[in-house]
């Protein structure tokens, strides 16, 4: 009878390290959802019967592939490739495209895992993928990184399409790169459909884009708070990167109210007790988008702001709130204790996957107020389905109307994780829980409805 024989949650998680060895960020992401989806499916027969969440934690497909560029020297550089394609249950694989030295196999295929619930949650018709390369655009020319995303694009386009696998943005993949990659897409297909989100205005893109990940991500963080009777008004908030994400997310929580201390990147953070304001945010903004600096330059420009360099990262520094907005597992088991010990009281996650599974227990077992990523941050794929639905309809949304749906969105978000996150006798929300329990719900039942496909 298969899974109906009821393996446990030690041999499941034995199964994954067994099948996907040397991808220690794909078995703990896949255990992580497990953990919660074993006890909600525990009396649930069909789900063992038709094995669900070992067919979730298979990917559909992994696409890989030789990306070969000539940089301005005239040198022949060699990159690698890839494109996961998690799940389509529910609708397209949707998912960003990353750039940076650290991508693997490996790392991809938790994030198109991430990526199905995230999109799950949104209510939207989405599945999850996720793509990218080990290049690393950082120090290269426009000309050389042209150069690249056409070649990549060549490989890549074969594999998507606008109701097939529809990519965005991610790290290291900005505005820029949408262009160079859709101008190739456009170029070798003849097509002008909406095959990529986070694209510029002027041809199909859509507004709020760019903050709907930071955005979302304090819009969610309001929601819990407001469910306790509290707000961001008066609250310091901790926020680690100081990219897109970062940025936005401390331009929300300025706008209700709230004081951010902290912003950071892969060399260290600033702290600013005085508060990183609006003219502040918007300087930094300047400084990483315009002038690719880092973010130790700002303790030249603001007095009474300190660096702290080797890479530390700003979790010791005592807050109301913390937003992690830099990358996965940059907030482990010790900080998560540093935070909850400093009076933090609610964690909202801007990144996929930034604390590790020791912090996840930590914030678990405190109590405290915490949104795991693919609730928080799904702000950004929320918006980026909105810009598929008005390619499909040519038409382009106004500002307040996109406003207004990304909040809906984030607030629909929040009481899904709510219904399933909650316990009887208790006022106390596992969001974690209830956003796993939630996103496997509405995959599963499609794949239910399927059969064995």
């Amino acid at each position: 009878m298969g899974l109906s024989d009821h393996v446990d949650l030690e041999h499941f998680v034995e199964g994954v390290k067994k099948r996907n060895p040397g991808q220690p960020e794909f078995v703990q992401a896949v255990q992580e959802v497990a953990e919660d989806i074993f006890d909600f499916i525990a009396d649930k027969e069909p789900y063992h019967r038709w094995q669900i969440l070992r067919r979730i934690a298979e990917p559909d497909r992994v696409v890989s592939f030789r990306v070969c560029w000539q940089d301005d020297k005239g040198d022949i550089r060699v990159q690698r490739g890839w494109r996961v394609q998690n799940n389509n249950a529910i609708g397209p694989y949707k998912g960003g495209i990353r750039f940076h030295p650290s991508v693997t196999e490996g790392t991809l295929k938790f994030l198109a895992f991430e990526q199905t619930f995230k999109n799950a949650l949104t209510g939207l018709p989405m599945g999850g993928g996720k793509g990218g390369s080990n290049f690393n655009p950082k120090g290269k020319s426009d000309a050389e990184v042209m150069r690249f995303c056409q070649s990549f694009m060549t490989e890549l386009y074969r594999h998507i399409g606008a109701d097939i696998d529809v990519p965005a943005g991610d790290i290291g993949v900005g505005g820029r790169e949408i262009g160079y990659m859709f101008g190739q897409y456009k170029r070798i297909t003849g097509e002008f459909t909406g095959v990529l989100t986070g694209k510029g205005l002027e041809y199909g893109g859509s507004l709020i884009r760019t903050e709907a990940t930071g955005y979302g991500a304090v819009y969610f963080l309001q929601n819990m708070l407001t469910h306790v009777g509290n707000s961001v008004e008066g609250k310091r908030a901790v926020i680690s990167g100081s990219g897109n994400v970062a940025t936005h997310a401390a331009e929300k929580i300025v706008q209700l109210g709230g004081k951010v201390l902290t912003l950071s990147d892969s060399e260290g953070f600033i702290h600013d007790p005085d508060g990183i304001t609006q003219e502040k945010i918007d300087w930094v903004k300047n400084l990483k988008n315009k002038k690719r600096g880092r973010i130790s330059e700002y303790v030249t420009e603001f007095t009474g702001a300190t660096f702290h360099g080797g890479g530390a990262r700003p979790w010791s520094v005592p807050c109301d709130v913390a937003l992690p907005c830099a990358t996965q597992n940059e907030l482990v088991g010790s900080e998560a204790e540093t935070l909850v010990k400093n009076g933090c009281i609610a964690v909202s996650e801007g990144a996929n996957m930034p604390t590790d599974l020791d912090g996840v227990h930590v914030f678990k077992k405190a109590g405290i107020l915490y949104a795991p990523g693919k609730a928080a941050n799904a702000g950004g794929v929320a918006v980026s389905g909105l810009e598929m639905s008005q390619n499909s309809a040519r038409i382009a949304w106004k500002e307040d109307e996109l406003q207004k749906l990304l909040k809906d969105i984030m607030m629909g978000i929040h009481n899904r994780c709510a219904e399933y996150g909650g316990k009887a006798g208790s006022s106390h929300i596992d969001y974690v829980r209830g956003a796993n329990i939630a996103g496997f719900k509405k995959v599963a039942d499609a794949m239910l409805a399927y059969g064995v496909v």
